[in-house]
């Protein structure tokens, strides 16, 4: 006479798909479970302004609206102010922050670094490589000024200056955290980047090019390239046996700064 073992979920002493992606001895699981979470959390406010922006929502077109046609009516009144926004804007255009983004990655290659040279190049061009293909997708006029003091040309929504801005902050505060120390240095870090993806952003909508939510569009769409990558590249890490990092504090490759060869 034959016994039949009940079936299981899984074999016997091995923990569940679920206990093991969420379980902190299995490190690598645990990090990509909220590393996708993470990125899929800022996609859902980015998905959700677009779907208003190709409604055509009218409270979000009221508010659009009245700050530009606010920050147009003081740039009027203020040359100085419209000339700093344009230096502004165009030193931190997506080209020259493309171009310090290739030395940084030069810089990596030099030093032996050679992944982390390799997420930073995937990170920019990636989240590049979306603006454009959004801005037809969505196909948003900019904003109309009887009298505007600057101007863009092709479509609107998302800004790929507040895009580009995001994601080349994001990655220079990432590969030099580990330099910074715990002072005033990495102080002056965290608020280089958030001037740089703030300002740059605020300059678009000043100039009269950009409506408000294009900015929000490209800042939450940079956030989301910057989570998906840095979750891929950390959990490459955890596969390699370099030690978990928690990269706002820590960096994406912390051991960049001592021994660079194995970044």
């Amino acid at each position: 006479m034959s016994t039949h073992r009940p079936p299981t979920l899984a074999p016997a002493g091995q923990p569940s798909w679920r206990r093991r992606r969420l379980d902190p001895d299995h490190s690598l699981g645990l990090r990509l479970t909220l590393a996708a979470t993470a990125a899929f959390l800022v996609l859902v406010p980015f998905a959700l302004l677009t779907l208003l922006v190709l409604g055509a929502w009218a409270p979000l077109h009221r508010l659009d609206t009245a700050v530009t046609h606010a920050l147009h009516g003081y740039a009027l009144d203020h040359p100085a102010w419209v000339t700093l926004m344009r230096i502004w804007t165009e030193v931190f255009a997506p080209m020259p922050l493309r171009a310090v983004a290739l030395l940084l990655v030069i810089w990596l290659l030099r030093r032996g670094a050679r992944r982390l040279a390799l997420w930073a190049t995937t990170t920019m061009v990636v989240g590049g490589l979306f603006s454009p293909l959004l801005k037809l997708l969505v196909g948003r006029d900019r904003p109309e000024l009887l009298d505007p003091v600057a101007r863009a040309a092709g479509y609107s929504f998302p800004s790929g200056h507040a895009l580009n801005a995001t994601l080349a902050a994001g990655v220079l505060l990432l590969v030099f955290l580990p330099f910074a120390g715990r002072g005033a240095a990495r102080v002056a870090l965290w608020v280089a980047a958030l001037l740089l993806t703030v300002v740059t952003g605020l300059s678009r909508v000043a100039l009269g090019v950009h409506f408000t939510s294009d900015v929000l569009g490209g800042w939450l769409l940079g956030v989301a390239v910057l989570a998906a990558t840095t979750a891929a590249f950390t959990s490459w890490r955890a596969h390699t046996g370099l030690r978990p990092v928690r990269p706002t504090r820590d960096g994406v490759a912390p051991e960049v700064e001592r021994h660079p060869g194995s970044a």
